[in-house]
């Protein structure tokens, strides 16, 4: 609800948080926060202007003239935003084409990517965004005048601005503007096999055997477009099995199931003229047309195409009973390539507008088409939808994204943290990489192993790169698959920690990977630093990006004091510190307070439990107040929480003089079959004299500088542990 204040040259309308003033002569719109301080304000409505197309879009955004709004930016704010691209995090200066586009091969620097999005966040603490999805350009200043312009080719002018209290309560509130994501599936959080790519059943069995052979844990394996079809080119569209080399698909995705392993297939929304799907899509109808009518084709890499109307009911209806069969079959996961689609010429006309108003949108909504499907057909399932492109909003459906084809490089490395970072501001909270890098035929075992290490603290761990070196753990020679292993089962040991996260990311739309200017908000020296990141709440990451590393600079925020994640040794928070980088591992921190849980490893996550896992509190005096939390469901149903289908655990610490006490609790949800659980309680960092569990004398382990105390926890109560110091 507003309030409304008028005059005779302005008028007011005021929320809890933000004041929008409209001055009527002069024309201008001033937004304030909730302390009357300007932070944001139009220069003189919008405006039309030539069109001086910029050089990496030349061809591509062809109108003859834009129509623009420009903004008043203060000479000192950072900004973020704009999707995702490698420029730095503080992308004022810049200019930005919105027009989503691969880029293969990228390392270090690109400006251009498949993920457009339309909104900016500034170091002040609000986002604006603007709600139009027709190709254009976000002006962050690069005249260097002052100036924020939003320009587009046509379309709607609307924006809206957002605030925040905090960078978390900017984030939640833009994402209740754009849409939450719905909790993923346990699943997602685990390793994939993946590469491009495997060419027949065969091989899917072979490399699955490898896996479990080593005892390395795999939750999925991802199927290229050999899949459908022998060759490289000349078969996209088919959308069905390739007999020849797959001639059992059924009985090999239900073998895999047994196994606890999910298939996930690759699809594209081209229709080549030489597919066996052709003239089903002629007879239906479903492929965008010319200003004719008439089927609009074209070349590209693949060959000769039609792109199927996703906007049009039939089309949307063709494609999602060709997933629909595949599911039924077995499918456990769906991905979507080329969706920016890779190759939309302007002439093509869609059922939502021509091609260059619905150009940014196609991804966004190929992930609505199956999401909606999904709710319709299989309700009780949370789909699995992996796209290279989409737009703001797109979690909302379920979206995981990927940061494209990147070199597998040093410098590929080297952009990951940032694409990731400003992606899960922009509500994309489980953008990834592909680990080890995907682009180049050579292999750097050293690149390979910090890059899975990385991996660890990333949203999703999915190793994947073209075929002419192998991207699977289970492939590398001895000494690289005993360092990659470790990593993998890590990952594991981390999924109740990490599936936490994905809840919260589900309910507040938190990002998984955080900036450190998160913790400090109001130090200039972090709003442009991405080397380091905050892996929730608790974790503070220092990916190795370079070869030959011995040692590296690493802030440690200050509102806490910090513990080595691999050897306790501690770190005084508000200070920068030299630290000794090893092979076995990258600089992992843990803040002192926290309470964090963890299972030992496992082969894959159906055989998940928490009737046994561990609790690791990092006792630090300083912190006298600690608190964390484990949600957990069957890791596969869908709106489990919404349905009561839930438990919430809650760890809280609290530190006097000579006692320590930690209190767990829960919260069952009326239809969770919630059970007992044993839990080892690990205390890092601290000596004790006796234990009390619920006022009862227990025997406790002492291994150096930590204390493991045996808990045994009934369901629905509540345990309290004295520790005497």
């Amino acid at each position: 609800l507003y309030d409304g204040q008028f005059s005779d040259n302005s008028s007011k309308f005021s929320s809890k948080n933000l004041t929008i003033e409209v001055v009527h002569n002069p024309f201008q719109i001033k937004f304030f926060d909730k302390k009357n301080n300007l932070i944001f304000s139009e220069k003189q409505g919008y405006f039309k202007q030539k069109h001086v197309p910029l050089e990496n879009v030349k061809g591509n955004i062809k109108s003859d003239s834009t129509e623009v709004i420009e903004f008043n930016l203060s000479p000192d704010e950072m900004l973020y935003g704009g999707g995702a691209r490698a420029l730095g995090m503080n992308r004022r200066g810049n200019k930005l084409a919105l027009y989503n586009r691969a880029d293969y091969g990228y390392e270090t620097y690109s400006k251009l990517m498949n993920f457009c999005i339309p909104v900016v966040m500034s170091s002040k603490m609000y986002a604006v965004h603007f709600d139009n999805p027709a190709i254009g350009y976000l002006d962050l200043d690069s005249k260097k005048d002052n100036t924020l312009a939003y320009e587009t080719i046509s379309g709607r002018k609307t924006y809206q601005v957002i605030v925040g209290d905090s960078w978390t309560d900017l984030i939640s509130n833009y994402t209740d503007l754009t849409g939450k994501q719905p909790l993923p599936a346990r699943w997602t959080l685990g390793n994939f096999s993946s590469r491009f790519g495997y060419h027949s059943q065969e091989e899917v069995e072979k490399t699955i055997k490898k896996f479990e052979d080593d005892k390395i844990p795999v939750d999925a394996i991802i199927l290229d477009l050999y899949w459908f079809g022998t060759a490289m080119k000349g078969t996209m569209g088919n959308l069905d099995w390739e007999k020849e080399t797959f001639p059992n698909p059924e009985k090999m995705m239900s073998d895999l199931n047994v196994k606890g392993i999910k298939t996930v297939l690759i699809t594209e929304p081209f229709v080549l003229t030489t597919s066996k799907k052709w003239q089903e899509a002629m007879d239906k109808k479903v492929v965008a047309t010319d200003k004719n009518g008439k089927p609009f084709t074209y070349d590209f890499y693949f060959g000769n195409t039609g792109i199927i109307d996703i906007f049009k009911p039939e089309g949307k209806d063709w494609f999602w009973n060709v997933y629909k069969r595949l599911i039924n079959q077995g499918v456990g996961g769906l991905w979507g390539d080329l969706g920016e689609p890779e190759v939309f010429p302007s002439e093509a006309i869609t059922a939502g507008g021509t091609a260059d108003e619905v150009h940014n949108v196609y991804g966004h909504n190929w992930a609505k088409l199956i999401s909606d499907g999904y709710k319709k057909d299989f309700p009780n399932q949370r789909p699995f939808i992996l796209m290279r492109a989409g737009y703001s909003g797109s979690q909302r459906f379920g979206m995981i994204p990927w940061s494209g084809d990147v070199s597998r490089s040093w410098g590929g490395l080297q952009s990951q943290t940032e694409i990731s970072l400003q992606m899960g501001m922009q509500g994309m909270g489980y953008m990834h990489s592909d680990l080890g890098g995907f682009a180049g035929d050579y292999f750097d075992n050293e690149l390979y192993v910090r890059w899975l290490q990385y991996g660890v603290f990333q949203p999703i761990f999915r190793p994947h790169a073209q075929e002419e070196v192998a991207s699977e753990v289970a492939r590398k020679d001895i000494i690289t698959k005993a360092k990659a292993k470790k990593q993998v089962e890590l990952r594991y040991q981390l999924l109740p920690y990490n599936y936490t996260l994905a809840f919260e990311n589900s309910q507040k739309g938190t990002p998984l990977m955080r900036p450190l200017f998160f913790e400090e908000p109001n130090n200039p020296k972090l709003l442009d630093v991405c080397e380091t990141y905050l892996w929730g709440n608790d974790f503070l990451v220092t990916p190795i990006t370079k070869p030959g590393v011995t040692s590296t600079s690493v802030y440690f925020p200050k509102n806490n004091n910090w513990f080595d994640f691999y050897s306790d040794e501690e770190q005084l928070g508000g200070t920068t510190s030299n630290i000794a980088v090893v092979e076995e591992h990258i600089p992992v921190f843990v803040r002192g307070g926290a309470i964090i849980p963890m299972i030992k490893t496992i082969q894959n996550t159906a055989k998940y439990s928490l009737e046994n896992f561990d609790l690791h509190y990092y006792f630090d005096a300083k912190t006298t107040q600690s608190s964390g939390k484990l949600y957990n469901d069957d890791g596969t149903t869908a709106n489990a929480f919404e349905k009561g289908a839930f438990e919430i655990l809650n760890f809280n610490g609290n530190v006097n003089v000579k006692v320590v006490v930690v209190k767990l609790t829960s919260e069952i949800g009326k239809t969770f079959p919630s059970f007992d659980k044993n839990v080892a309680l690990i205390i890092h960092n601290i000596k004790a004299k006796s234990v009390l569990v619920n006022g009862k004398n227990v025997d406790f382990k002492t291994v150096k500088n930590n204390i493991e105390i045996p808990v045994s926890w009934k369901k629905g109560t509540e345990v309290e542990i004295k520790i005497q110091l």
